[in-house]
């Protein structure tokens, strides 16, 4: 057995009360704070990027197919294109494409008994996937497609029916202006209401029968504002969408849904950015804390230093005691902090009690999401770098001399 090993375990796993043995304590628990810090912040930062990120593509799609024209806003009319079956086979056989929907938009008024509000009508088509809009469901039905004709029934957003101060059931006006002409007027009921956490979708955005935007824009059946296209991969949005902008008839682009919506994500970048600055500080005072401690412990060993020097130790053998000494306390905090780190990231996650502004955060709670490879990724680079820096404090065992260290008090 390795004699600078035997004598780090007995100094590591010494039972008897001394300043030492809390020093060691207070480093493990430091050590312990330090890696589940970097566990919770890991989670909390992939759970933001996903869940957002998520709800925005199942709103739009991943990537967006509409009339090639400069860059306008995401809450804007599209000029129309025409539903071609073979561009939208085309779509659908796409590597990495996983579904395609038609869509349409629309500016209109919605006129309660007692107030009036302005959103953008989004209209889809009755073989959309509601699967991705379900989530987001908060009470009644979405609409109900007759076999001719189009759906009166209108979704609105809480937030919507709460300024208009309707509920399900109830029948609103929806005024379509026209520049020069009377405004079209169709009545409506509302079959439902949502609410996706993102202000800016909730405040501007009701959905409805595509067929009722054909009707209004005086569209035959034809002709739709563009194609929401959803992928297998978000991570392959840029590649396919590079792809399909080679794929598309002349007059036709495509964008990702980071274009349309960069502030969003624009965010969701600082986020990530923000992440690896809180990592590095916390992983800082991690190895402050180690060299701290283990300078501490090789002063508390002064006189055992001076022994072994003087029984004929040479240094790199007592450099090691120490080394060994600080990568067992560096192991056991990053254990204990592992633990620390994964239950506080499965108690978020299953009961949510880190509660959010969702105006300001889009999200009600913190959601969490632990990825497995980070996780042992921190453990292993906070043991290396821990091991490399106590290489420091070590050296200060070349600095004693026998005969000072045995009568050190």
């Amino acid at each position: 057995m390795n004699i600078s090993a035997f004598i780090a375990r007995r100094i590591a796993f010494n039972t008897q009360s001394s300043f030492s043995k809390f020093i060691i304590r207070l480093a493990i628990v430091a050590t312990m704070l330090s890696v589940g810090g970097m566990i919770v912040a890991l989670s909390f930062v992939n759970g933001f990027e996903q869940t957002i990120s998520n709800k925005v593509f199942s709103l739009w799609g991943h990537i967006r197919v509409q009339y090639l024209t400069t860059e306008q806003s995401a809450l804007a009319e599209e000029t129309p294109i025409k539903k071609d079956e073979v561009v939208f086979k085309k779509l659908n056989d796409f590597p990495g494409v996983n579904s395609v929907n038609a869509f349409a938009t629309k500016s209109v008024l919605i006129k309660s008994d007692t107030t009036l509000e302005g959103v953008l009508l989004k209209g889809i088509e009755k073989d959309f996937d509601f699967a991705v809009y379900n989530p987001f469901m908060k009470k009644g039905n979405w609409m109900a497609f007759p076999d001719s004709g189009y759906s009166k029934d209108i979704v609105l957003s809480t937030t919507t029916a709460s300024q208009l101060k309707v509920n399900v059931n109830d029948s609103v006006l929806l005024f379509f202006l026209e520049s020069g002409e009377n405004p079209r007027i169709r009545k409506a009921k509302v079959s439902g209401l949502f609410k996706t956490g993102i202000e800016e979708y909730d405040r501007n955005v009701a959905i409805a029968d595509l067929n009722l935007i054909r009707r209004i824009n005086l569209w035959n059946d034809s002709l739709i504002g563009g194609y929401e296209v959803y992928l297998k991969d978000p991570k392959q949005m840029n590649v396919v969408n590079d792809h399909l902008k080679n794929s598309l008839p002349i007059q036709w682009g495509s964008r990702t849904i980071q274009e349309v919506y960069p502030n969003i994500f624009d965010w969701l970048n600082l986020q990530h950015k923000t992440k690896w600055m809180v990592l590095i500080i916390i992983m800082v005072v991690a190895i402050i804390n180690l060299i701290t401690c283990l300078l501490i412990l090789v002063l508390d060993r002064t006189n055992m230093v001076g022994v072994l020097k003087a029984l004929g130790s040479r240094n790199w053998n007592i450099q090691q005691i120490f080394l060994y000494h600080g990568t067992i306390i560096s192991a056991g905090g990053i254990l204990l902090g592992t633990a620390f780190g994964l239950g506080f990231a499965w108690l978020q996650s299953a009961t949510g009690f880190i509660k959010l502004n969702e105006e300001a955060y889009y999200l009600s709670y913190a959601p969490v999401k632990v990825i497995w490879w980070q996780v042992a990724a921190i453990d292993l680079a906070t043991l290396v770098i821990c091991f490399l820096v106590l290489i420091l404090p070590s050296l200060l065992v070349r600095k004693i001399t026998p005969i000072k260290a045995i009568r050190f008090e």
